[in-house]
């Protein structure tokens, strides 16, 4: 058995394993989930992600190159994944989602999250390998991408009335309202199947999924197009969103600039992408793989900071505090 099918051995098992404690824990307590312990179990994921990324440094047979590529995708698919929580959030205020129904929809949102995520980065390795010049459009489609999250308001992103999903459902099934459990999706009235608000959430949930897997082929395509690599970092980012997702909801005025960070790091992965058609520039970003890393993790360093920093000066602006 050689060092690389350790190595995936390992993550299935710490992927399995973890997220099956974690979901349990979070979803099977009858307490609501505080920030302190969300925050611990996400302390938890994110240390098990980077010690993953030391055992990919000192047994992979290229460890010394895939290490630095594997903790740049993570930080980029997790500083993603954050965006994709705060919308999460604001659907869940839109649509008056109960906070006890609340741990279902992020669970079923992180197993489709997953699904479409390795569905469409391992169709995207595939088309690269045949048309690499494809790597252009992806980084031209960050750059669009940036764009319109730095300069749309938070307001904006989301308007369920409008899903295609949403309104196919409700003209195709009967929406029941007057639902005594607020976590069933479904549910039989007269003899016929209808569906619950909660359906409608999920299918609102499921197409946003849709787009963010769909933004993170061209992010993670910007790094690498290893599918070991691709794989790890993204299910990593991904796998401990449930917990993240109750430590954000308590402390969101801390995150006041991550969008902008964000959006920061797709535009700098898309004109490094559009950049690699000058063959030296390509060769030189192969060749310093840790320039990426400092840059995502300087971005998100100082994003995080001013935020905090903006918090302390403007605490009358501070959502979390009314």
């Amino acid at each position: 058995m050689t060092a690389t099918q350790v190595l995936w051995i390992v993550f299935i098992a710490l992927s399995v394993g973890v997220s099956a404690l974690d979901l349990f824990v979070i979803t099977h307590r009858h307490s609501q989930v505080g920030v302190r312990s969300a925050l611990g179990w996400t302390a938890v994921w994110v240390s098990l992600a980077l010690l993953y990324g030391v055992g990919i440094y000192w047994f992979h047979p290229q460890g010394h190159e895939l290490a630095a590529l594997y903790v740049t995708g993570y930080l980029t698919e997790y500083s993603l994944s954050v965006d994709n929580l705060f919308v999460f959030i604001l659907i869940f205020s839109m649509m008056g989602v109960h906070e006890a129904a609340q741990p279902k929809l992020i669970k079923l949102g992180i197993f489709l999250s997953i699904f479409l995520r390795i569905l469409f980065i391992l169709f995207g390795i595939a088309l690269v390998e045949r048309f690499h010049a494809l790597l252009y459009v992806f980084g031209a489609l960050l750059v669009w991408t940036a764009w319109k999250m730095v300069a749309t308001e938070e307001d904006e992103q989301v308007h369920p009335e409008n899903n295609l999903l949403y309104r196919i459902a409700t003209k195709l099934f009967p929406l029941h309202r007057d639902v005594p459990d607020s976590r069933r999706l479904t549910i039989r009235h007269e003899g016929r199947l209808h569906i619950t608000p909660l359906f409608l959430v999920f299918l609102v949930i499921g197409s946003t999924d849709i787009l963010f897997a769909l933004d993170s082929i061209p992010a993670i395509m910007g790094i690498s197009q290893d599918p070991f690599v691709v794989i790890t970092s993204n299910v990593f980012a991904v796998l401990g969103l449930n917990s993240l997702f109750f430590a954000i909801r308590g402390i969101m005025g801390l995150f006041k600039f991550l969008k902008h960070g964000v959006g920061l790091i797709l535009f700098f992965i898309g004109a490094k992408m559009i950049a690699g058609i000058y063959t030296p520039i390509e060769h030189w970003f192969k060749a310093h793989t840790y320039v990426s890393l400092l840059v995502i993790g300087a971005v998100l360093a100082c994003s995080i900071l001013l935020s905090i920093w903006h918090r302390r000066q403007f605490p009358e602006n501070d959502p979390s505090s009314s």
